[in-house]
């Protein structure tokens, strides 16, 4: 008998028929005498439907009515699984992220969790329910509705995993694990059986959408076995584990991970005095704005020209407290770019290997990819180019770093 955490996502419930399939699922699990958690987003489509009518009332809806709004979504789907699960004589119970009491701070659309009441859960488990959470969502100190940001269901699932000590936590989705790349993309990436949280973390945080990174790094915190599986095909999944296989056959690079919602920003003429890149990035910091990757150039008239990239839901926001900053210390002028994007190579084998970086940077030269900015840690390296050139940079990694499943025969 064990206890597992289970979390379905948006398309996985994106109908009556898939609600009524995932009941079918827990079900089979509660009667192998398994003890269930079940968290689910909302309907495949609810929460942009929601924005959507939000926008119609206001182009930038007041973020702590957004979220009273758009936690509504996973309201529905807690109660129809639910449901689903007492017709088939399976007891259930369903719970909003405010009745759990999963606590967090007061970051509205993007909150972060601060602690989880298990007691009541606990209780429910005791007594042979199956708990159905609403993931996404939870409450401040003072009451307030509060979300986790895009893919936070898959925070709240670990991080109820991590709470009740649950033996796995099982993320079902629309794909059957993690791949070395988006097979949409590339279409011969291969399934990954095994993978590292150390390298999961940084395929969240460069843009794979498997996982969100808060998920992740719950996950490596506290050690919760992490799987990610198919919804509706049976099959092993993906295996996150802490485990560091030494192995002649591991792969240098494990994933090559991509992100198109990058934003550049560069403020030119700056008086190179200490202090700068605080007076540039703290106020970006104070207006809640994360940066990612950083370039910084001395130009020969004692200025500097400092570029930084952001999330480009923030590129305006970020650009219009670039242009005061500009003012204020004299800057002669910031310009930006939207048309960019980032592609990353991941793999605890870099620790090992010498000349990735070099390898990396040949292949996007056969074709004629131009490199805008580098950054670089001990298991990745990332560049940022032309969006344009995005699938193109991506195909030809995965090919230069042997990541291409073999042909299979007759083909």
């Amino acid at each position: 008998m064990a206890l597992i955490v289970q979390k379905f996502g948006g398309t996985s419930v994106g109908s009556i028929e898939r609600i009524e399939q995932v009941a079918e699922k827990v079900q089979k699990f509660r009667e192998n005498g398994d003890d269930i958690v079940v968290v689910v987003s909302a309907m495949s489509g609810e929460t942009n439907r929601l924005i959507g009518l939000a926008k119609q009332i206001s182009e930038q809806p007041v973020p702590r009515e957004l979220d009273v709004m758009v936690s509504t979504g996973e309201q529905v789907t807690i109660a129809l699984l639910a449901m689903a699960l007492i017709k088939r004589g399976v007891p259930a119970v369903s719970y909003t992220g405010n009745q759990v009491r999963i606590l967090t701070d007061s970051s509205f659309t993007k909150a972060r969790i601060l602690q989880i009441d298990d007691q009541k859960l606990r209780a429910d488990l005791k007594a042979g329910r199956v708990v159905v959470v609403a993931g996404f969502q939870g409450v401040d100190e003072h009451g307030n509705i509060t979300t986790l940001g895009r893919g936070g269901s898959d925070t709240t699932g670990v991080a109820l995993a991590a709470a009740l000590k649950a033996d796995e936590c099982q993320i079902y989705t629309d794909v059957d694990g993690v791949y070395t790349t988006d097979p949409r993309v590339v279409p011969k990436a291969q399934r990954l059986d095994k993978i590292t949280f150390e390298e999961m973390l940084e395929m969240a945080s460069l843009g794979s959408k498997v996982l969100q990174i808060r998920s992740v790094e719950f996950a490596g915190k506290y050690n919760v076995p992490l799987r990610v599986l198919h919804s509706f095909q049976e099959g092993p999944g993906t295996l996150i584990t802490t485990d560091e296989e030494e192995s002649m056959e591991q792969p240098i690079i494990s994933g090559i991970a991509f992100n198109r919602d990058e934003a550049k920003l560069t403020i030119r003429g700056v008086p190179d005095n200490p202090g700068v890149a605080f007076k540039i990035l703290g106020p970006i910091s104070a207006a809640n704005i994360e940066v990612d990757m950083i370039v910084q150039n001395i130009a020969h008239d004692n200025t500097t020209d400092f570029t930084f990239t952001v999330h480009r839901n923030d590129y305006l926001s970020a650009m219009r407290v670039l242009e005061n900053t500009a003012r204020e210390i004299g800057a002669r002028e910031v310009i930006g770019d939207t048309d960019i994007a980032k592609v990353s190579i991941v793999g605890v084998g870099m620790r090992s290997h010498a000349g990735v970086a070099s390898r990396m940077f040949e292949a996007l030269a056969k074709e004629g990819i131009n490199i805008q900015m580098i950054s670089t840690s001990e298991i990745k390296v990332s560049v940022v180019i032309e969006e344009k050139y995005l699938e193109l940079a991506v195909r030809a990694l995965h090919t230069a770093f042997e990541l291409d499943a073999p042909a299979r025969q007759g083909e």
